[in-house]
């Protein structure tokens, strides 16, 4: 695709299902129920709807042709993405629309793991046997005993991210831990694994969220301001544990780097930064290997307060994964889109013009997208 192709694409809805969860639902009724939210936010019909982009859950729930008979769809593409955390998803959206595939793509993305029980210790991975057995909590707990080891790091570091994204939560009603939190509490809970603690974990939730893209030239006749996507960039690093330094995300530096590259951007142009996590200890280091703290400096840059409401890069303003709710990523394009609308009330961000999101694989791949309201 050109580079320059992603500024004539843009987000004109977005929806989101219900925070609680609904005796009977499955994940598809989770994720209709926000595409019917988008497309009454977009302001269109179903019937102008011609791309279709899903994302399963780890169930496998979730596919296109479940969604496109639920919609009651024949679009002219459909696709589900086996990992189709939002910025895969939105990524794919932009290539079909520059490609002239479909002109209005429905994204959407629905989950009934909470009420069924789920919890990442299910899912193990491949290194179980080595004891891994917990795919996010051993992870982090590993990720976060090199991180100590390479930049001499207190858990007081880690526990700054947990508590700095309650406070944003506090101000998100639709939050789902609005319990405060300070580094005392923080500390004082037992280990999950050690030195992880039940607050640098997100949980398992239900819920659905859906987007609606379109080309710019046709989202200037919607209700709300668009909102463009600037920039993109990706990487797959499937040599995985072969790669040096793997866990740590460095990786993560030259995805930005491209990503700023194809928006024109610089790092001191963005404004709100939204990361994918899971485990509290995602952030330390993907604001790291961003290019936004210095190695090792990212707890001290959270604990003060500089990615707080006022501060110089405010981060994960809903709350985030860890205290928001988990939805692979798609709640944190929510936010975006109603922060560069200027409509999260005590939350949102002054001055706001672009906000970069970053998410990761546990450490196969990894996407950005940087956002800008298109007056």
């Amino acid at each position: 695709m050109d580079p320059a192709a992603q500024h004539s694409v843009a987000i004109v809805g977005i929806g989101a299902a219900t925070r609680q969860a609904v005796p009977g639902w499955r994940a598809e009724d989770y994720a209709l129920a926000a595409a019917r939210a988008a497309l009454a936010d977009a302001g269109i019909d179903k019937s102008q709807v011609n791309g279709l982009v899903t994302c399963k859950t780890l169930s496998g729930a979730g596919g296109d042709i479940v969604m496109g008979r639920a919609l009651g769809l024949n679009p002219a593409y459909s696709a589900t993405l086996d990992y189709g955390t939002c910025n895969f998803s939105i990524h794919l959206a932009a290539m079909v629309i520059a490609a002239g595939l479909a002109d209005t793509v429905l994204l959407t993305y629905g989950t009934d793991q909470g009420s069924r029980g789920g919890d990442f210790s299910r899912y193990g991975n491949h290194d179980i046997h080595h004891g891994m057995v917990d795919a996010i909590g051993s992870m982090a707990a590993l990720m976060f005993r090199r991180y100590q080891y390479l930049h001499g790091a207190s858990e007081a570091d880690l526990g700054a991210v947990a508590v700095a994204q309650r406070r944003w939560a506090l101000l998100n009603p639709d939050a789902l831990h609005r319990e405060p939190l300070t580094i005392t509490d923080y500390l004082a809970e037992p280990h999950y694994i050690a030195p992880v603690r039940p607050s640098d974990i997100a949980g398992f939730h239900d819920g659905g969220a859906a987007l609606i893209m379109t080309s710019l030239r046709r989202a200037r006749d919607q209700p709300h301001v668009p909102v463009r996507l600037a920039g993109m960039a990706q990487t797959a690093q499937l040599g995985n544990l072969a790669n040096p330094d793997n866990y740590e995300r460095r990786w993560m530096g030259d995805v930005a780097d491209r990503a700023l590259a194809t928006a024109g951007a610089k790092r001191s142009d963005v404004g709100l930064l939204m990361i994918q996590d899971p485990a509290s200890v995602w952030v330390l280091q993907m604001l790291e290997a961003l290019g936004f703290a210095e190695p090792g400096g990212a707890g001290a840059m959270i604990a003060a307060g500089e990615t707080a409401l006022g501060g110089k890069l405010p981060l994960n303003t809903s709350g985030g994964h860890l205290s928001e709710r988990y939805m692979w990523g798609w709640f944190h394009i929510l936010e975006i889109v109603r922060q560069l609308r200027g409509a999260c009330g005590a939350r949102q961000v002054a001055d706001l013009h672009m906000a970069m999101h970053a998410s990761t694989m546990v450490a196969q791949k990894g996407s950005v997208s940087l956002f800008e309201a298109a007056l």
